[in-house]
């Protein structure tokens, strides 16, 4: 232990002893420089040899060294007062904390002193609580027939207050949480609502070309005829059809003359970047106002009930948030094989007073509305997932038709059941034909082999559902299979790597031109050759 000391003492001896002459070595270096009367004796040496231009520079140079000196000095003691500045002493850090605490507290008796000055006001007025939120939420008590005020219940026949009286549920929407709900309660229950003509006499394939004729015609629309068929195919495999495209190619615009065509205004959510959960869609309940702030979305599920149109619910720019955050709960309930099974959870307990459709808090998502999402791939857009892609029908909008005459045509109210029986009359007509379905088996089992990719039940099923309907809309059922190829399966290549299929792809594209033909298959060849191009290959 005696030599390990002794290592020791000598170990920090020579630290401290070096720390020591840089402290020694600084001081020297600042008494050299603060060194007056070796300056004035350097300068005594020199000055009888300086000639007059010497004493010019001479004096320059003092000079300059002095301005110097002095901008140095300067710096130095104002970086020191910055330093100490923002240096608050341990003590009054905590009394700022302390006084931080107590201006929160203030504010809040300053809210509650505003709450209680606001509720004499409302007294003074002669409303209650609930119709003055009722005025700051909507701007208006009343909008578009969908709220009933008492001074309007006078208004109403005996028979239409029988109607509301034995549906159990209060007129006055100001009195209910769900006062846009309860608003369409009132104006199906009293019987305003008129349902309008159908017709059952027109085949898909004709309901494919009126549209097309109508959006010309009437809009001003102009939409290829395969478009159209594999939109309304789409809606008779899947609940959910993504429009993807660059900007300006008609994507918001082809559901929203859906809407007119039946006569059935399309409902538009525009999709905000700030989603992030289900109350963006769904709302959400208010513990102060004591309602439920309702969203249009829920206000067209449950609108829904009441009639038996077809009806488009519009996610416009849907990936401007992450589809898989506030969407995965419709994502799930549409999968639901039972429709019956369909129901969203709005509240935890139910009232008396909810509307007359919500069962135990939860609403039921009705059959007759199809959702039509449009997605812009550019940067400032969310890449969607793939659980997304499975559950829907993506269609490209890549280009725009060219305008074309088209005959005056009226529009034409849908019937859901209606249109639920051509694509099962469909489904049982044109059945994918067993020799396609072999093929597609072992077309699966050359992309396991090759891509390590494979169709999946839920694929497999949607072909089955999308290919029939599109037979009926007027297309081949090779046609139809090459769409659903190519949306489907094919768009999952672009996340395997393009660098490392790039040499797979050209014997994909040989199987099959030998299966199905050269002429058959266009779509899922170009893109293949697109995805080839972009491989570098």
């Amino acid at each position: 232990m005696d030599a390990f000391f002794q290592y020791f003492f000598n170990f920090m001896n020579n630290i401290f002893e070096s720390l020591w002459g840089i402290v020694v070595a600084i001081w020297d270096a600042i008494v050299g420089i603060l060194n007056i009367k070796f300056y004035m004796d350097l300068f005594k040496t020199y000055k009888d040899d300086l000639s007059v231009g010497g004493w010019i520079a001479a004096l320059l140079a003092h000079l300059i060294v002095l301005i110097i000196f002095i901008l140095l000095v300067y710096l130095i003691v104002r970086g020191l007062r910055v330093l100490f500045r923002f240096k608050v002493p341990v003590v009054e850090y905590e009394e700022l904390k302390d006084e931080v605490v107590r201006l929160k507290r203030e504010i809040l008796k300053v809210n509650y002193e505003k709450d209680k000055i606001l509720a004499m006001k409302i007294n003074e007025l002669g409303m209650t609580p609930n119709e003055a939120m009722l005025n700051l939420e909507e701007g208006e008590a009343l909008s578009e027939g969908e709220n009933v005020e008492e001074k309007d219940l006078d208004n109403l026949s005996d028979e239409e207050k029988e109607v509301l009286a034995k549906a159990g549920k209060p007129i006055d929407p100001s009195q209910v949480r769900f006062p846009k709900l309860t608003g369409v309660d009132n104006y199906y229950l009293s019987g305003e609502y008129v349902a309008p003509e159908f017709q059952e006499n027109y085949s898909l394939e004709e309901l494919c070309t009126n549209f097309r004729n109508f959006a010309a015609s009437r809009l001003g629309l102009y939409y290829e005829l395969e478009v159209i068929r594999e939109v309304f195919a789409s809606f008779g495999a899947a609940k959910l059809m993504i429009l993807q495209g660059i900007s300006g190619t008609g994507k918001t615009s082809l559901p929203y003359a859906i809407g007119q065509f039946i006569q059935n205004p399309s409902m538009i959510c525009s999709v905000q970047p700030s989603w992030r959960d289900r109350t963006e869609l769904f709302g959400y309940y208010n513990d102060f106002t004591k309602k439920y702030t309702e969203t249009e979305f829920l206000k067209a599920l449950y609108e829904g009930h009441y009639y038996d149109n077809v009806r488009i619910v519009i996610m416009d720019e849907m990936n401007i948030a992450r589809v898989e955050y506030y969407f995965a709960e419709m994502l799930s309930i549409l999968e639901l094989p039972r429709p019956e099974e369909r129901y969203v959870s709005v509240v935890a307990t139910s009232s008396d007073t909810d509307p007359v459709k919500m069962v135990d808090g939860k609403v039921w998502i009705p059959d007759n509305l199809f959702y039509v999402g449009t997605i812009n791939n550019d940067d400032s857009t969310f890449a969607v997932a793939d659980k997304v892609y499975d559950r829907a029908i993506p269609i490209d909008l890549d280009d725009r038709a060219n305008p074309f005459e088209a005959p005056d045509t009226d529009p034409l109210p849908i019937k859901y059941s209606y249109l639920i029986s051509l694509y099962d009359e469909a489904k049982a007509k044109h059945p994918v034909s067993e020799e396609n379905l072999m093929e597609l088996d072992k077309l699966d089992r050359y992309l396991i082999d090759h891509f390590r990719l494979t169709f999946g039940n839920r694929i497999m099923r949607q072909i089955k559902d999308f290919v029939p309907c599109y037979v009926a809309c007027g297309g081949t059922e090779i046609d139809g299979i090459d769409f659903m190829f190519a949306k489907k399966i094919l768009r999952k290549f672009e996340s395997l790597g393009l660098g490392f299929i790039r040499d797979e792809l050209d014997g994909l594209i040989a199987y099959l031109n030998d299966v199905y033909g050269e002429d058959n298959f266009k779509v899922s060849k170009a893109y293949l050759l697109r995805l080839k191009k972009l491989s570098g290959a």
